[in-house]
């Protein structure tokens, strides 16, 4: 059962090392080289788009224009939701990633039936499937543009959209790089307070340091994704009354100095995946490790759930859910969750109890 587990928990973090990312996405990244973006904005009246800035070749712009009319005349873009695909422009990576978005602006009074409206931004680097990764990062991030874009004349280009624009690839994709970056192999701490649900609290650092690492323990937390969002409310209710203690960054030292950590063996073994990501300077592969982190997190959740639930009516299977724990290396976590989850069944309770005090019992004997 150990060697099972330890395979697939091996075969987790592998996964995308052997998939599209490990040929010549990978290859490009092996050097510390500054990966080429571009952006470009459109203002987009009736059915005519016109260029108001854009950082792309000047033989490649009308490339991407005429995508994007084609696109627009399908209906694919959708106001405030971006699309993402490859395109094939003139420029030195010839094919890359595209994230498309229609803002479209308010509606006056005065024309309530006027049609399309708006500005049609466009990032491109990396690949389709990279930038997917990043797909909330992006909608947020060009969601921020709307207080910027209030006159087709824009006499703000050059103070703020266009500072905004060239910025896009550094805020909306980089911030787990540069958290891995800034932690290095204490990067099992952060993953799990992330997990255990544990406030990290960032001091002596700039606003960006503290907001990339609010946003990396948000990327690599399970909230939303379990299948009781009630679950995660009485976790942090319980979690929020307890006297567990804050993890503390401190950045007047070089690295940072942590304080309060906990970690596990599950999260230790997750270390080098992400520094060799990091290592590539590739953060697409950084954001699909650390979804491959959440994924197994949750399957191991699952498991537990699972012989719990078999545990009620088999003491063999008790004997199972204990090989389980010993076995996946993040039994205090997947306890904790467990524990909010069946508060309201006694019997899953008492079992939890006993999985708890044989927990306990292994990490003195191993002390």
């Amino acid at each position: 059962m150990f060697t099972s587990q330890t395979s697939s928990f091996q075969d987790s973090i592998d996964v995308e090392e052997r998939d599209d990312f490990d040929s010549e996405e990978i290859a490009g990244y092996s050097q510390k080289i500054q990966l080429n973006c571009y952006y470009t904005i459109y203002l987009y009246q009736g059915t005519s788009l016109t260029l108001i800035d854009s950082s792309l070749p000047s033989e490649a712009e009308p490339e991407l224009r005429t995508y994007i009319s084609r696109r627009l005349s399908k209906g694919a873009l959708l106001g405030g939701m971006g699309n993402i695909a490859t395109v094939e422009l003139s420029i030195p990576e010839q094919a890359v990633g595209c994230y498309c978005c229609l803002l479209e602006q308010e509606r006056s009074p005065e024309q309530p039936d006027a049609d399309g409206n708006g500005y049609v931004i466009c990032f491109m680097g990396g690949s389709e499937k990279g930038l997917n990764l990043f797909r909330l990062e992006l909608d947020k991030y060009v969601q921020g543009l709307h207080s910027s874009l209030q006159t087709p004349e824009l006499q703000n280009l050059e103070t703020e959209v266009r500072p905004y624009l060239i910025q896009w690839y550094e805020e909306s994709v980089m911030h787990i790089y540069r958290v891995v970056q800034l932690v290095q192999s204490n990067i099992s701490f952060l993953l799990h307070a992330a997990l255990n649900h544990t406030h990290v609290e960032v001091n002596n650092s700039d606003e960006r340091t503290k907001a990339d690492v609010s946003r990396f323990i948000k990327a690599a937390s399970l909230q939303g994704l379990s299948q009781q969002d009630t679950t995660t409310a009485s976790l942090c209710k319980a979690i929020s009354e307890d006297t567990q203690s804050d993890l503390i960054i401190d950045c007047s030292t070089s690295p940072p100095t942590l304080s309060n950590t906990v970690s596990n063996r599950f999260c230790d073994g997750w270390i080098q995946a992400f520094l060799n990501a990091a290592e590539r300077c590739n953060p697409f592969l950084l954001r699909q490790i650390l979804e491959n982190f959440k994924l197994k997190a949750i399957q191991d959740m699952n498991s537990l759930k699972r012989f719990v639930r078999q545990a009620e009516m088999s003491h063999y299977a008790l004997f199972r859910c204990c090989q389980f724990l010993q076995g996946c290396g993040n039994g205090d976590v997947l306890l904790q969750n467990a524990r909010a989850e069946h508060s309201d069944l006694p019997e899953a309770c008492s079992i939890i109890s006993v999985l708890e005090e044989f927990l306990k019992e292994q990490s003195q004997a191993q002390a």
